[in-house]
């Protein structure tokens, strides 16, 4: 059980594993926004796009990884979990966008709900 959103949930659970996954690499100056959230009960699937927010090219690259790995497996690291708690299949599309000084940005932080 949880106060929060489905979404909230989603983009915190992908943030995680980023964090986790770069360790030292990359500083906390990244954010994950739902981009969509739909479910589609007839074929068991749960689709999630989202936008992970650095704030540099290198980040991006960080964050990306050599040949996409990395985010191959952020991304399937997060699946296997957002499928354990929804209970469903879950189809999870990642994209990596540079939005300088994101974190200091109101409308941005406003999107975020921080």
């Amino acid at each position: 059980m949880s106060e929060q959103s489905e979404r909230f949930l989603a983009a915190e659970i992908v943030r995680e594993q980023i964090v986790e996954q770069t360790r030292d690499e990359l500083p906390y100056t990244t954010a994950v926004v739902v981009d969509t959230f739909r479910e589609e009960p007839a074929r068991n699937l749960l689709v999630i796009q989202a936008t992970i927010l650095v704030e540099r090219a290198t980040q991006k690259g960080i964050v990306i990884g050599e040949r996409g790995r990395r985010i191959r497996d952020v991304g399937q690291a997060a699946r296997l979990q957002l499928e354990a708690i929804f209970g469903c299949r879950v189809f999870l599309e990642l994209h990596v966008k540079v939005v300088r000084e994101w974190s200091k940005d109101p409308r941005v932080l406003r999107e975020l709900g921080l």
